[in-house]
């Protein structure tokens, strides 16, 4: 316990180092942005390699050396080495499964604008009249769901046509699939896969028609490709779009460790891949697959995904930076567990900083799952993740979608965010060592939940081992959060849930720390304050608090400077209206704050001067 404990601090304060090192700069508190892709005007890459020019009418038998002679994306692809760059003239590229093994630079010309598109217009349609209109189309994608899809729990929400991964697009607005020519509208396409045909409910003579017809915009293998062997580099990407891919736009091979692995057997077969100021979006399942050490995702946009925005796999010294993470799950597939971000499989070291993810009403927000280690989640906004129309349930702690979710998995510090709106602000499931830290939570709750599920029997087999094992899931700390209810909100604020049937087994606190938090309520607000476990005294091992006057009486070492305040009785934030959550300098819970351990400081470069205080945003 001692040596994970202090691993995870000396975890924290190397990652510290680096960024100051690497002059990223760290506040104690979300940004304001600039968030996502901003406007660049780039000069020639300086590389050791060949500069090869290609544009949207290339010529593919150019040698694509020179400006003023383009050679064709496809062809430079099949040319470049590792040290290489490829440089885009601006306009659309509909071109995909592009294949790379070497470690290049890839970006547009000046500030012309660089468009990937993984579709091709559909301009010949017959008109079967009836308002319905049919083209004969090659390049489908059909699909089934994973094996662990339950039928008889989701099915009855998610047609299996949802799963396919075809896509139609009228002059780029997404249409959504059909089961029958019966649900065929101006919004809805059915595809027959005997007779390779597609049918529409618009005029195609009146708009642009797009259907998918490349699985992926770049694949970069791990093996042997155009004679040369993988250099074990990923490549740096700036400033393009990549949008409407039939499975998802990057696919980056690696390790897929099926069982329990060690840090050193995965993570290395590419490494240092950088994407900066990218877009993605539209892909029919995931935005990309990215696997590797030292990837690093700078203001790029991650928009209109369907199971996952990005998928980060079993890799160490991540990355994610002041990106956008927006409308996954735009075809609401349920029974599929999607996030906007996905960090699975055994990862080291992922660094979410000052991130904006927002408006994800069929998804979770950014999720750490299955052996985690040492992530570190700071000065992030993540807002309207969930629909919050769910009520609270005492007999289960999911509660809809999560803003961050942090599950089977060994410490992390979640520090300086805003959680504005969500179901469920931080979900902390059968994990180890979560502390959180200075954060805002408006019309959001946290909870943290133990069950049963372990190794044995498990319906994802090895997932669990790669974890704290039952009785090793505690040690968490709510330290100087500041809990908002401004309108009707369905949970308690804090919820600290196990399954019942561990009270036996389960005894001790899994809270390891609990002080210098402030809650504000609504005076309409009618729910529990807290929701505590385990206390075995009670019915079921747990117990309702409606106030902190009564949780103090169960917990007194946890409440010495905590408080609770009615909304409306004290000056709070700046602009609630605006969206400010800066509070106060008035504000009377400031008073209520205890120290941060020195380490937190140093990781959110709090000023050594600087008084404790409550919430993300350091009181002035």
């Amino acid at each position: 316990m001692q040596k994970r404990q202090h691993n995870f601090m000396h975890s924290l304060l190397v990652l510290a180092g680096l960024w100051l090192i690497q002059g990223f700069s760290l506040m104690a508190q979300p940004s304001g942005g600039p968030y996502g892709p901003v406007p660049q005007k780039y000069e020639l890459p300086k590389v050791e390699g060949n500069t090869w020019f290609v544009a949207p009418n290339g010529n593919p038998e150019a040698a694509g050396t020179h400006l003023t002679a383009p050679t064709t994306i496809e062809a430079a692809f099949e040319k470049v080495k590792s040290g290489d760059a490829i440089v885009l003239r601006g306009g659309t590229y509909r071109s995909g499964n592009l294949l790379l093994n070497q470690g290049i630079t890839m970006q547009p010309f000046g500030d012309e604008q660089v468009e990937l598109k993984g579709t091709l217009e559909a301009r010949e349609w017959t008109d079967l009249g009836r308002g319905l209109w049919m083209t004969e189309w090659e390049t489908l994608f059909p699909m089934a769901p994973e094996d662990w899809w339950v039928f008889h729990n989701a099915g009855r929400q998610t047609p299996l046509h949802r799963f396919n991964n075809d896509m139609v697009f009228a002059d780029g607005r997404f249409l959504q699939s059909a089961g029958w020519l019966g649900e065929v509208d101006a919004d809805h396409f059915f595809v027959d896969y005997d007779k390779k045909r597609i049918y529409v409910g618009l005029d195609p003579k009146k708009h642009q028609m797009e259907i998918t017809a490349f699985d992926v915009a770049i694949h970069r293998v791990d093996g042997p490709l155009n004679g040369l062997e993988s250099d074990q580099k990923g490549p740096t990407i700036k400033g393009i779009t990549f949008t409407q891919y039939a499975y998802r736009a990057f696919e980056f091979d690696g390790t897929n460790p099926e069982r329990v692995s060690a840090r050193h057997e995965h993570g290395k077969r590419v490494t240092g891949t950088t994407l900066e100021h990218v877009t993605i979006s539209f892909c029919s399942r995931v935005g990309g697959y990215f696997r590797g050490d030292d990837f690093t995702m700078r203001n790029c946009l991650v928009s209109d995904t369907s199971t996952e925005g990005v998928f980060i796999l079993s890799s160490s010294n991540v990355l994610l930076e002041r990106n956008i993470f927006t409308r996954n799950n735009i075809e609401n597939i349920t029974g599929y567990f999607p996030a906007a971000v996905k960090i699975f499989n055994q990862c080291y070291d992922v660094v979410c900083n000052d991130n904006l993810v927002t408006d994800l009403e069929n998804s979770n927000g950014i999720w750490y799952d299955v052996g985690n280690v040492d992530g570190v989640f700071t000065n992030n906004r993540l807002q309207n993740v969930g629909s919050r129309r769910i009520p609270f349930n005492a007999s289960t702690p999911w509660a809809g979608d999560n803003a961050f979710f942090f599950e089977i998995s060994k410490g992390v510090t979640v520090a300086g965010n805003e959680f504005i709106n969500c179901d469920q602000g931080v979900f902390i499931l059968n994990s180890f060592g979560a502390e959180v830290y200075q954060n805002t939570f408006v019309n959001s709750a946290a909870t943290i939940a133990l069950t049963p599920r372990s190794a044995q029997g498990d319906h994802f087999g090895w997932h669990p081992a790669s974890g704290p094992d039952v009785d090793e899931r505690h040690n968490h700390v709510l330290t100087n959060n500041l809990f908002v209810a401004t309108s009707e909100y369905l949970r308690p604020f804090i919820n600290v849930w196990q399954t019942p049937e561990l009270c036996e087994t389960l005894s001790d606190n899994p809270v390891k720390s609990m002080d210098g938090n402030v809650f504000v309520t609504n005076p309409a607000y009618s729910e529990d304050l807290i929701y505590w476990s385990p206390l075995p005294a009670e019915e079921n091992c747990h117990q309702s608090f409606k106030n902190l006057a009564a949780f103090a009486q169960a917990h007194p070492a946890m409440n010495q400077k905590s408080a609770d305040y009615p909304l409306g009785s004290i000056p709070l934030f700046k602009g609630l209206h605006t969206a400010n959550y800066e509070l106060l300098p008035t504000f009377p819970g400031h008073q209520r704050a205890v120290a941060l351990p020195s380490r937190v400081q140093k990781l959110l470069q709090t000023n050594k001067n600087q008084k404790p205080y409550i919430g993300a945003h350091p009181a002035e």
